[in-house]
């Protein structure tokens, strides 16, 4: 049987069999996947159908899906439900930029070449550092690329000292990274105000090539990144920064405490939440280490004529000439979605992000104080915190997220997954989207759990 979606011919699959070396499919197939994975059984596909007969028959296949579109979001933990002016899509979705591919002839790509550039500058106005590239996938991958870095800058060190409040998913990733290098990740743990151990860090600094400082870290609270990056330079390790770009609206960003890199995710500038998030990776660093930086930098030339023109400056990556001495393998990025943040921060400007970010902490705020005012144990930290905490509360947190679900609340995280100490812990998120009337319902719903 043919699968009718495949428009292969019979001919034509046996020369490709035959060119791979195979009999058939079963056992090119055999060779690639372990016999426990092998699927048995028919993929009982109907048969083929008109386009109007599809359409209603995969249209009755997404109404079988729970919708939470209409719960009210406390979630946060990396991914945000932030403003997202019209015209960020509205621009975006213009046919010459979601048909434009990866620039290998620069020459031919000045208008997405420009658009790099633009993302570029905007990015290192926003973290005050000297040099930024045109993106990566997320958050987590560029600290492991981070991480990369600071090591060649340092290959005489073999330790990477990691916060306990790190996201998990990013501590994850940089095991999974460092797996297979002689590389040692220790883990510095938090005080009881939930921000970093001060005195554990400066008894390893010594030995580390790169310290990663991520704040606000994962439980929301801020750290003291003055003092971080004083006791990491001492050590004359590097300081990796972590950060949240919404909240660079107010607090002070990587460059101006002396961050060696920096990287965030940029989901908050105009990404949306499907699926988990459209993701975007920010890495930043200084100018000393720009030809050590993974991916593309573009940059503003001029031709023989004296006209302006942008080009790909530098392509530090194992596709290009440098081969076996690339920087990383990081083959693309997330062009549109850069393109996406790119139209957010020339729309919103300086003056709107810093709303945008004082609209957080004052709804975290809110939010805090009617927890407070009804248990004040169960604030879990009274350190700083920048648009979500985490709560306490009397039963296991995720029976509170799913009790708080039937509600029409997404109340947040259950943190277990950082320890068995939390898992009566909650961490809650209030972003420039919640309204009054929000807070104080979920406040109100929260009430009985705590």
């Amino acid at each position: 049987m043919t699968n009718p979606y495949i428009q292969t011919t019979p001919v034509q699959l046996k020369e490709m069999l035959e060119k791979v070396g195979v009999d058939s499919i079963d056992a090119l197939f055999a060779e690639q996947v372990p016999a426990e994975f092998e699927f048995e059984g028919p993929f009982n596909l109907p048969p083929a159908m008109s386009e109007s007969q599809l359409m209603n028959w995969t249209s009755r296949l997404a109404a079988r899906n729970t919708s939470t579109q209409q719960a009210v979001s406390f979630l946060g933990g990396g991914i945000y439900d932030h403003f997202i002016p019209s015209a960020v899509g509205a621009l975006a979705n213009r046919s010459e930029f979601v048909t434009a591919y990866t620039p290998y002839q620069p020459e031919a790509s000045q208008g997405t070449l420009q658009a790099f550039f633009e993302f570029q500058t905007m990015a290192t106005r926003l973290f005050a550092m000297d040099v930024s590239n045109a993106s990566l996938y997320d958050g987590a991958s560029a600290l492991g690329e981070a991480l990369f870095m600071a090591l060649q800058v340092r290959p005489e060190r073999r330790l990477v000292l990691l916060p306990s409040t790190l996201h998990p998913d990013y501590a994850a990733l940089a095991h999974t990274y460092m797996k297979h290098f002689e590389i040692e990740l220790v883990t510095i743990p938090a005080g009881e105000d939930g921000r970093l151990d001060l005195e554990a860090l400066a008894a390893r600094a010594g030995e580390a090539a790169a310290v990663v400082l991520q704040t606000p870290n994962y439980l929301g609270i801020i750290e003291q990144a003055h003092e971080i990056s004083r006791i990491t330079h001492e050590a004359d390790a590097l300081l990796v920064a972590v950060c949240d770009p919404i909240s660079l609206g107010l607090l002070a960003p990587p460059g101006e405490y002396d961050a060696d890199i920096a990287v965030a995710e940029g989901q908050g500038l105009g990404l949306r939440q499907w699926l988990g998030g459209e993701s975007l990776g920010l890495f930043l660093c200084r100018k000393d280490f720009v030809r050590r930086m993974p991916g593309r930098l573009v940059g503003l030339a001029k031709d023989r004529e004296g006209r302006r023109g942008f080009v790909l400056t530098l392509q530090t990556r194992e596709q290009h000439i440098r081969r076996d001495r690339a920087t990383s393998n990081i083959c693309t990025n997330h062009a549109h979605n850069a393109l996406r943040a790119t139209i957010f921060m020339a729309l919103m400007g300086p003056e709107g992000l810093r709303q945008m970010a004082r609209a957080c902490v004052r709804n975290t705020q809110k939010l805090r104080n009617a927890i407070d005012s009804h248990k004040p144990e169960a604030i879990a930290f009274e350190g700083p915190v920048f648009k979500e905490f985490v709560v306490r509360t009397a039963g296991p947190a995720s029976a509170v997220r799913d009790a708080l679900l039937e509600e029409g609340f997404l109340a947040g995280i259950p943190l277990q997954r950082l320890g068995p100490q939390f898992e009566n812990m909650l961490l809650v998120c209030a972003t420039d989207q919640r309204t009054d009337e929000e807070i104080t319902a979920f406040a109100k719903a929260l009430r009985p759990h705590l």
